[in-house]
């Protein structure tokens, strides 16, 4: 394997990489600041037969113990944002809390939901991230993606078939389409005062009801409508399950926390235990919502 380029690591852990702070070693590791930087560490695995990996914040991602294969680019550092007319364009790496508070400050609605949300931009077109009421289908224009041929394409939001925390992103048929930017509509002309007040309320809301405290991936499982997974979980009487040093939040039971020095087949037996626990009393079986690595 020829050396690798000054902004390429081998052998790298990925725990500090995601909000739950455990996983694996990558194989390699790329952190582009520019898209050119992000296209060279797509062109150099591509030459070698790599697999490719992109993550963003890592707040919705549980990486297997034994890491990743190939090449993970990690795009937090591709920042930058542009706004004009209610049209706010944002890099993959932009984290939505930031953006949210942005669109405030100009008195521009549609991102309240936004500014509890710890990932980045790229994470929640791919997921279609949401809360409080709303998501980001509700505001996404278009999307510029890199496509597994090495293309950068511009397609409009409804080419992404959005469902419930769903994309067609996470489909096998899209597999090695990676967001790049995303561009979102508000409405614009309202009191800056009113929507950054709406905003901290939401941020208030979020804060003092989920544990922000200790590390976790955020909510763990989809909602089963009419359900709420937090509720089903809680029902069960799981609040406060542990396995190792994985707990089930105490705080909201959609959460799996860290309580330091967990590892990830920690979390993942408390999930599969919760799964099963749940159908048993209840016949519902939670699907998660975080994206699990090194999963088959």
């Amino acid at each position: 394997m020829p050396k690798l380029p000054l902004a390429y690591r081998s052998q790298v852990p990925l725990a500090p990489f995601t909000s739950l702070k455990v996983g694996g070693v990558a194989e390699y590791v790329a952190q582009p600041r520019s898209i050119s930087e992000l296209l060279e560490a797509w062109h150099w695995a591509k030459a070698r037969g790599l697999p490719i990996t992109l993550i963003g914040a890592g707040s919705n991602l549980l990486i297997h113990d034994q890491g990743l294969q190939g090449l993970v680019i990690c795009t937090k550092h591709l920042r930058g944002v542009e706004f004009a007319a209610g049209r706010v364009k944002a890099a993959c790496g932009e984290p939505l809390a930031k953006l949210a508070w942005q669109c405030a400050e100009r008195g521009w609605s549609g991102l309240q939901w936004g500014v509890g949300i710890p990932g980045t931009v790229g994470g929640v077109v791919y997921m279609n991230a949401g809360a409080q009421g709303g998501c980001c289908a509700d505001i996404l224009q278009t999307v510029e993606v890199l496509t597994p041929q090495g293309e950068v394409v511009t397609m409009p939001a409804s080419a992404l078939d959005f469902g419930y925390r769903h994309s067609a992103l996470q489909t096998a048929a899209w597999q090695g389409y990676f967001v790049l930017e995303a561009e979102f509509q508000l409405q614009t002309g309202f009191d800056p005062t009113v929507i950054q007040k709406q905003t901290a309320q939401n941020f208030q809301q979020r804060h003092a009801t989920q544990p922000y405290h200790l590390p976790s991936c955020g909510s763990v499982f989809r909602n089963p409508y009419p359900h709420r997974a937090g509720q089903l979980i809680d029902q069960a009487g799981l609040k406060g399950f542990t396995i190792g040093r994985a707990q089930v939040s105490p705080v909201h039971a959609n959460f799996i926390v860290n309580l330091g020095g967990a590892t990830a087949s920690d979390v993942y037996a408390v999930l599969r235990h919760v799964q099963e626990v749940v159908y048993q009393q209840q016949g519902i079986w939670l699907h998660p919502e975080v994206k699990m690595l090194g999963y088959n």
